[in-house]
């Protein structure tokens, strides 16, 4: 159970002047930090207002009917009930901005609970699992990678009295504990690990079982899935060296990280179902992350790279997720607007719902792209960007989710990525139909044009040895009939 909250204090500072400055009622955000179950801590980097609604109306206000549980008791009792109204907390879409915006986190940072602005009296008359219940809304909506801690926090700041409290929310059970929390610095403390790790996924597609299993959108899952597998058991090198059990510290400043994937011994899942009469084709699914961790105080080592392999995987679900995201937008547009969505015309579905071994034709697609954004103190957060998008679009995000004021310079978001990631498919209408020799017509083709390529070469070449004898048996005769005329010459 964590006991111990530290949270950065200018930011905290900041976010407290802002909503003194604003004279809003009630309020309601998301808290980002982490939390550290093995030391029973937590840290609290950030608070960020959640945007209103889409009809306008905030995601946390105060609720015209008056008293809670204690004002019940109250009543029953015959006494006057409290004056102060309850707060009334949209979880849905406290919960949707808590999706989007750990998209946009990096390893070592999570959603990790809200936040609620109102006075004290407010805050008591709001019934504990109404909190409970849009804490938990939260923590499915943002999940951490690879880990089911049952606790988040959450930060009442109240304006009357003026003070901070932090409580500790087990999700199971809905009950609220009392904190220490305290601030200080935490941002400038923080290590900063970053790699730029290449992937190759192939995937093969049965085309038996549940037709959910093999669209689009679960295959990729899977694949990804099986991928983090993998990566577990890589050697880890740090600033080109390599990282032993033994290794507790490490330098200050920026350390760049490689991951070295072992050669494997046994079959994969998907390596055995790719020897079976069962597999109708193959996906690769390719491309570059450039994938980033922040190390807090007293953390271990291994805590960042198990970040940072989180954050590989976490960012491929996340591209994952903004094409689907997509896809559903548009398939939305268009039963509204009765135009025909981008889909395949085959099948008349949205991208992530085509069933890939159904396919006729051959499918090539761009992920979005990962940018990193300067968020404050030489710390960054990300987004993706799609082809058709500008920075713009990026800045835009950043603003509405992440309630960056400060204007964005173009010439600070940095692109790691040179090329997008890209998933193609080779076209398996013909393998369904028992064309299974088109699967390596492309290779076949590619061996051909190579040797093509280099017959020139070797017809030219082979040129030469006819001419050199030819030029060798004209020597010799030539030499043998100047020494037999010389003899006759000599002879008596």
């Amino acid at each position: 159970m964590v006991k111990s909250v530290v949270g950065e204090e200018t930011q905290l500072k900041s976010a407290e002047d802002r909503l003194f400055q604003s004279s809003v009622p009630a309020e309601v955000g998301l808290v980002v930090g982490k939390l550290n179950p093995d030391s029973n801590r937590g840290f609290v980097y950030d608070l960020i207002p959640t945007p209103p609604t889409d009809g306008g109306g905030p995601a946390g206000s105060l609720g015209s009917e008056v008293g809670g549980r204690d004002d019940k008791k109250k009543r029953s009792k015959g006494g006057k009930p409290s004056a102060e109204p309850s707060l009334l907390i949209d979880g849905d879409w406290v919960a949707e901005h808590a999706r989007q915006v750990s998209r946009m986190l990096l390893g070592g940072m999570n959603v990790v609970g809200i936040y609620i602005w109102a006075s004290e009296a407010s805050f008591k008359a709001t019934m504990p699992s109404i909190l409970a219940q849009a804490l938990r809304l939260v923590a499915q909506a943002a999940p951490w990678y690879d880990s089911e801690f049952d606790e988040r926090l959450l930060i009442h700041i109240s304006y009357s009295p003026r003070r901070w409290a932090c409580r500790n929310c087990s999700l199971a059970s809905g009950s609220l504990q009392p904190c220490d929390f305290r601030m200080g610095k935490l941002l400038a403390s923080l290590q900063a690990f970053r790699c730029m790790y290449n992937f190759e996924i192939r995937l093969p597609i049965v085309h038996v079982g549940p037709v959910d299993s093999n669209t689009f959108r679960n295959v990729l899952f899977k694949g990804i899935t099986y991928h983090a597998k993998d990566l577990q058991s890589a050697k880890v090198l740090i600033d080109g060296n390599l990282v032993t059990e033994d290794l507790h510290s490490i330098s200050e400043g920026f350390h760049k990280v490689e991951f070295l994937l072992p050669f494997k011994k046994d079959m994969s899942a998907e390596g055995k179902a790719c020897s079976s009469e069962e597999v109708s084709g193959l996906v690769v699914f390719s491309g570059s992350v450039c994938a980033s961790a922040y190390l807090g105080p007293r953390e271990p080592i291994s805590q960042a790279i198990a970040d940072l392999k989180g954050d590989i995987i976490t960012s491929l679900r996340s591209r994952l997720d903004v094409i689907s995201d997509e896809a559903e937008g548009e398939a939305a547009l268009a039963a509204n607007s009765n135009i025909e969505a981008s889909e395949d015309a085959s099948s008349g579905k949205p991208i992530h719902q085509l069933i890939i071994h159904e396919l006729r034709k051959p499918c090539c697609l761009s992920f979005p792209r990962r940018v990193l954004v300067p968020w404050f103190a030489g710390i960054f957060i990300c987004d993706y960007m799609q082809p058709s998008e500008t920075f713009e679009d990026v800045k835009d995000r950043c603003k509405e989710m992440m309630s960056m004021e400060a204007p964005i310079e173009a010439s600070a978001i940095v692109e790691p990525e040179t090329a997008a990631a890209t998933v193609t498919e080779k076209s398996f209408w013909d393998v369904t139909h028992g064309d299974i020799a088109s699967l390596i017509d492309d290779s076949k083709n590619r061996r051909h044009l190579t040797e093509k390529a280099g017959s020139g070469k070797s017809k030219g070449s082979s040129l030469y040895f006819p001419i050199a004898i030819f030029i060798l048996l004209v020597a010799i005769l030539v030499g043998w009939a100047i020494t037999f005329s010389g003899r006759k010459k000599v002879a008596p």
